[in-house]
């Protein structure tokens, strides 16, 4: 009998939900493998989400701090990688984000562990895990397997894993340790977390997104976007493209390095895909994707596609909704 490792992420008091995704894909491997499966919880002192990982791992062990309350890799890799060699668990997941990206690396390094990054799946194949990747912009995925090792790190691309409602509960072990005096000093210092901030309008809100990408071509046709979303009682966003060319501000971006958004109709034009935009939208409803590229990502994951010059569909769309 093997052990999974999870490493949750938290920010400013509240779990991520990748921590939730990650829980819930190494439950499915240790009910199929006979595993146990350990949450790894680094932060302060009695912080309140804890009980809410206990629910979710047979057992949690939470190394307290409050220098650990806010994420730093250097930290974060000396105790990960104590912890690893105390336990040798079989795999260690770490979320695929920019906390993630940080600290698997650091960790592969320090423990001589193989590392696969951004993987939309793990399988277990005669005992070694098998991951699952996308290549050339998503458009093929790809199996890849690990070499012989004593353990395994594995990054997991957020929403990969949409864990439900009524997730399968336990009830876990509470393993609480202090910070090892052992640790080295730092060579860099958390000062604070920034947030994008809300902006004119709060697309976490809305029940409708018109979502425009670099498919729209110019700047200008970005008020054509406004009046169809307008006419559908809905809000604008847009993806990474849109605001890296300064056409709209940060706080209409959706995505990992945005807003993460669960409206009940998402209508995406011009949208192709990158799994960093897809990461936030995997809350929401009906996902509608207008595209040119009959290939592009996004079609996968949407509910209804048009592949057509998306000005097309906008005028299509403005006629009925003006009939």
């Amino acid at each position: 009998m093997g052990e999974i490792f999870v490493v949750v992420e938290h920010r400013q008091g509240e779990v991520r939900d990748i921590s939730f995704e990650m829980l819930f894909k190494a439950s499915q491997l240790c009910r199929e493998f006979s595993h146990n499966l350990t949450a790894i919880v680094i932060g302060g002192k009695d912080e309140s989400y804890v009980d809410e990982i206990v629910k979710k791992a047979d057992r949690v062990i939470c190394v307290e701090d409050e220098k650990l309350k806010n994420f730093s890799a250097e930290l974060y890799m000396e105790i990960l990688n104590n912890l690893i060699g105390e336990y040798q668990p079989f795999l260690t997941l770490i979320g695929h984000t920019s906390w993630g990206m940080d600290l698997a690396p650091c960790v592969a390094i320090k423990t001589g562990y193989p590392l696969a990054t951004d993987c939309v799946d793990i399988l277990i194949d005669n005992g070694r895990p098998n991951v699952i990747r996308q290549i050339y912009s998503g458009k093929v995925f790809s199996r890849i397997s690990f070499k012989e090792s004593a353990g395994y790190l594995i990054t997991v691309r957020p929403g990969a894993f949409l864990p439900p409602e009524n997730m399968e509960e336990r009830q876990g072990e509470l393993v609480k340790r202090e910070l090892p005096f052992s640790l080295p000093g730092l060579n860099k210092q958390f000062v604070e977390f920034v947030d994008t901030g809300a902006g004119d309008v709060d697309i976490t809100q809305a029940d409708l997104l018109v979502s425009i990408g670099r498919g729209i071509g110019e700047e200008e046709n970005i008020e054509v976007m406004k009046e169809l979303a307008d006419a559908l009682s809905g809000v604008i966003s847009c993806s990474r493209p849109v605001v890296d060319k300064n056409w709209l501000p940060k706080f209409y971006q959706v995505g990992t390095s945005g807003k993460s958004v669960k409206p009940k109709v998402y209508l995406a034009f011009g949208i192709s895909g990158a799994f960093q935009h897809l990461a936030g939208i995997t809350g929401a409803g009906t996902v509608i994707a207008v595209n040119k590229d009959k290939k592009a990502p996004i079609f996968r994951e949407a509910d209804y596609g048009v592949v057509d010059d998306l000005f097309n569909i906008v005028e299509a769309l403005k006629e009925k909704l003006e009939t």
